[in-house]
């Protein structure tokens, strides 16, 4: 009988995707199911299979199989039992893809413990903040951030190294997880600031399932991909997409260790002869940047990308290197994946620049400040339907004739300046297009006579002059219009960036408000 791991066209995806084919796809059920089981355990058949590639930020590569991951999630497992750990009990980890962190990750979750991945570069403030809102039991991390984490009072903190490989290794091989399918298995923090904590966002084991609809048509991985995603499994897509999705159907996946570098990973995508990768617009943007593209060879048949929309020169770049349309996929750590663009399927076209459709069986929609629809290329804030209500996404969006929606930015970056209304993400993407823009990230700031300014920070290897300001403006407005440019711009070395790799906008807001606070005392 056919899966939907057999279908890859989008008229199979409206007529075959439905809940009942996704749990076929798992041994579990609606009433108990384990995720370290279905993503490790029952692939672990004994064959050395690979289940992990990981491309370190050094050059070194780390080769994991299922049989691996297996054995060490159990004898983890079992550690964890003996030190008393309960179901329900948070085991929180800080590290980076390795051994341990999939034994931690997996390990925990086999014996109904809930697994709490956090960011390895958050310093001692980002951590506590995170530790007081779950409250783990221990906190597994590596001798780099240890010095950080025992300074969190009460905080248990255990140590991965091979000392502790060495401890877990005399207990057994095999553990026998039953969890119920809706027991609690993961926190998962958004990308936040250190003084703003972000809620954590509770999934349960069945989430694994629900999930797997972004997987098939958001990044179309499919049993044979040579699958890679850079993303940090400490974030939501690196996590769910590019760890538990791919695993959960078998692939071998693979990602990026240590500080992003975007020749190693082009070097990685080159050595594993990966066919299909899903990322972040930014680390396309940083391959674009690198100029050293077209000094690899390239195997891939299926691209995704999410965290932001990518900007035309990127996109342009995208199809020239890799031959193959760039899919975009949209959603956040709240809501999940919900608008995708269905990579491989031959008979659904990818429009430059569009977010995409829904989901099958999701419903979105455009709607006006009064709740009603906006036409065809209004610009509206985006509404999922959930249940029985329309929930916002936050998200400012357009939809055209043919049902393909477009981010149009975050309802917080929505600029007015003497009346105007501007898109910061559309001001981003014009300056973009020229040539000695790196990066760039616009803002609005106070103005007493316009009530707001746009506010440009651009980084560039070209020096800066006041020539080159105007021009930048001038670029601009040329090809937008005349009030729609950086009235100020400030050129800096790098651009504040969320622990998924997105432009932090509100980092930048929050230095200009603190500026402006100053300069009025």
């Amino acid at each position: 009988m056919a899966k939907l791991t057999d279908y890859t066209s989008f008229a199979d995806a409206q007529a075959h995707a439905n809940s009942a084919a996704l749990w076929e796809l798992f041994d579990g059920d609606r009433d108990y199911l384990n995720i370290a089981h279905e993503c490790i355990t029952r692939h672990a058949d004994g064959s050395g299979r690979t289940a992990v590639r990981i491309a370190h930020a050094d050059g070194a590569d780390e080769i994991l199989s299922f049989d691996e991951i297996a054995a060490g999630s159990a004898q983890f497992a079992h550690w964890l039992v003996e030190n008393g750990i309960k179901p329900g009990d948070r085991i929180a980890f800080m590290l980076e893809p390795s051994l341990p962190f999939y034994i931690s990750l997996f390990g925990a979750m086999m014996t109904g413990a809930i697994s709490v991945p956090l960011f390895t570069l958050f310093g001692l403030d980002g951590l506590r903040l995170r530790v007081d809102d779950c409250e783990p039991s221990l906190l597994v991390t590596n001798e780099e951030k240890a010095d950080i984490a025992h300074q969190v009072e009460g905080l248990r903190v255990v140590v991965a190294n091979e000392d502790l490989l060495a401890e877990i290794s005399k207990y057994p091989t095999r553990f026998e997880a039953n969890t119920k399918a809706n027991d609690l298995a993961v926190f998962q923090y958004t990308s936040g600031t250190t003084r703003e904590l972000p809620a954590a966002v509770k999934h349960t084991h069945k989430a694994l399932v629900t999930l797997m609809f972004a997987a098939l048509y958001g990044t179309g991985i499919r049993p044979g991909d040579e699958y890679f995603c850079p993303s940090s499994p400490a974030w939501g897509h690196g996590l769910w997409h590019g760890t538990l999705a791919p695993l959960g159907l078998g692939v071998t996946t693979g990602t990026f260790a240590g500080r992003f570098d975007a020749v190693r990973l082009m070097k990685a995508l080159q050595d594993y002869n990966i066919t299909n990768m899903s990322a972040a617009a930014t680390h396309y943007r940083m391959m674009r940047n690198s100029e050293e593209a077209e000094n690899f060879n390239f195997s891939i048949k299926k691209l995704s990308f999410t965290g932001e929309p990518c900007d035309p020169a990127t996109l342009d770049f995208i199809g020239d290197i890799f031959k193959v349309p760039a899919c975009s996929m949209y959603g956040t750590t709240e809501i999940g994946v919900v608008l995708v663009n269905f990579p491989g399927a031959e008979d659904y076209e990818v429009k430059p620049g569009s977010l995409g459709k829904p989901i099958p069986g999701l419903k979105l929609e455009v709607q006006r400040a009064d709740g009603t629809p906006t036409a065809a290329e209004e610009v509206g804030e985006l509404m999922l339907w959930k249940r029985d209500h329309w929930e916002t996404t936050k998200d400012l969006a357009r939809v055209d004739a043919d049902g393909y929606l477009y981010h149009c930015g975050r309802a917080d970056d929505v600029i007015i300046s003497a009346g105007w209304t501007m898109s910061a993400v559309e001001i981003e993407n014009t300056m973009l297009k020229h040539d000695d823009v790196q990066e760039v990230a616009i803002i609005g700031v106070p103005d007493e006579a316009r009530g707001q300014v746009v506010k440009g920070f651009v980084v560039s290897d070209r020096p800066t002059s006041d020539e080159f300001v105007k021009e930048l403006q001038n670029f601009t407005r040329e090809r937008l219009a005349q009030h729609e440019f950086p009235r100020i711009v400030e050129f800096v070395s790098e651009l504040p960036k969320t622990p998924a790799g997105k432009v932090h906008r509100k980092v930048l807001r929050d230095r200009e408000a603190a500026k402006a606070a100053a300069a009025g005392n």
